[in-house]
């Protein structure tokens, strides 16, 4: 299978800035305004007993210039302020390990680690981006790949766990935090590696019929913001063929589809490293990707999107509404 991949996450995140990450504008800004309902049955019910609250906070990229760290603060307040049951951070927590130095990668972590140990009362689990991956440019980050920490293991340090995959069970719900990010030269693309699908396939096999399922990735695995990512190529380099590059967007996003489509246990998907925000509901299963706590890499809005995080109702029965919640936080120099 061929696999996008980005040139750099430099030059992405250089993209993101500059450009603004072009979205669908009337959509995107609707999902930021607006709560949404998910399918399911009793998806028009009021919350009720049982209903989890999910504060879903991706794309922090915590940082020590322009006061990323009292953003990571406000937003980790605002969040508790809504009294969530437990929060999931979707990946790209740090700024950027993929291509630092060994200094500049302990920083960060101990930014994230210092930050969330000081400033969080609530249960968090986490999500792996390709930003909390130390290393794998080594031409830029200088290393041999023979480090303690190098690579996932460094993600796994963050966090605290065993693996960059997991799942655990919260009330009515099952959770699956996937880890979407592949290498790919020096740089990644997306998808789940055999070991991580068969394991979610016989998860799913084994997850009761009335234990409805949230699965968290990184990566889109579906995603309209994954379409309109960037300026799209000229027509006389793609014809009139649609391409989704700089893995914006799951690889195997049919295949997990039609895996989730068919276990008829997975309701909810969620979602971050686009920066923007979007809700696909298909064949029952919801797909929501949500805007980044940093927005712009902490100089503002992506295309209208304002820094934020994700807040999700998950009720007993399956059913699940979503709204984006910006923060009120502003780029400072």
């Amino acid at each position: 299978m061929q696999h996008a991949v980005p040139p750099s996450t430099v030059d992405r995140r250089t993209f993101l800035a500059a450009a603004g990450l072009g979205a669908l504008a009337g959509g995107a800004r609707a999902a930021a305004d607006a709560p949404q309902a998910g399918a399911g049955a009793g998806n028009s019910a009021a919350p009720g007993a049982g209903t989890i609250r999910l504060a879903h906070l991706t794309d922090i990229h915590v940082q020590p210039e322009r006061a990323a760290e009292a953003g990571m603060v406000a937003a980790l307040a605002h969040a508790q302020s809504w009294k969530p049951d437990l929060i999931v951070t979707g990946g790209d927590s740090v700024m950027d390990v993929f291509e630092a130095k060994r200094g500049r990668a302990d920083e960060l972590r101990r930014i994230f680690r210092d930050t969330l140990r000081r400033e969080c009362s609530v249960p968090v689990h986490h999500v792996t981006g390709n930003h909390d991956i130390f290393g794998w440019n080594r031409g830029k980050s200088g290393t041999s790949g023979t480090e303690a920490d190098w690579g996932k293991r460094f993600a796994c340090d963050l966090f605290g766990v065993p693996r960059t995959w997991h799942s655990f069970d919260h009330g009515a719900w099952r959770f699956v935090c996937l880890d979407s990010v592949q290498p790919k030269g020096d740089g990644y693309t997306a998808f789940l590696e055999d070991e991580q699908f068969d394991w979610l396939t016989k998860l799913l096999e084994a997850t009761p019929k009335d234990r409805p399922v949230c699965v968290v990735s990184h990566v889109p695995i579906m995603s309209l913001t994954a379409l309109t990512y960037g300026k799209p190529r000229p027509r006389e380099q793609n014809g009139t063929d649609t391409v989704i590059h700089l893995a914006e967007m799951h690889t195997d996003a049919t295949v997990l589809h039609e895996l989730f489509k068919s276990s008829g246990k997975v309701r909810l998907c969620l979602s971050g490293h686009t920066h923007l925000v979007d809700h696909c509901q298909i064949d029952g299963v919801g797909y929501v990707c949500d805007g980044a706590v940093s927005g712009a890499w902490w100089r503002g809005s992506v295309q209208g999107i304002p820094p934020g995080y994700g807040r999700v109702e998950l009720r007993a029965d399956g059913s699940y509404a979503h709204e984006y919640a910006p923060y009120g936080w502003v780029a400072r120099d």
